[in-house]
């Protein structure tokens, strides 16, 4: 958020980092528990949890010991 966009009021600029925290909060369990996380992006509804996979990978375990 850019500077001049922030609050003036102490309560709510506390009140936009708490909503940050939560977020980021929200993304991590969506990623952890394989579930979608959707927000809005470029006025598109998006899931925020789905990491893009590059060309070949696949969704498998690593059987490396």
């Amino acid at each position: 958020m850019k500077k001049e966009n922030l609050p003036k009021d102490s309560d709510l600029l506390g009140s936009v980092l708490a909503i940050k925290r939560s977020a980021a909060h929200a993304l991590k369990l969506a990623r952890k528990t394989h579930t979608p996380c959707y927000v809005v992006k470029d006025g598109k509804i998006v899931n925020a949890a789905e990491r893009h996979k590059k060309a070949g990978q696949e969704n498998t375990p690593n059987k490396s010991r």
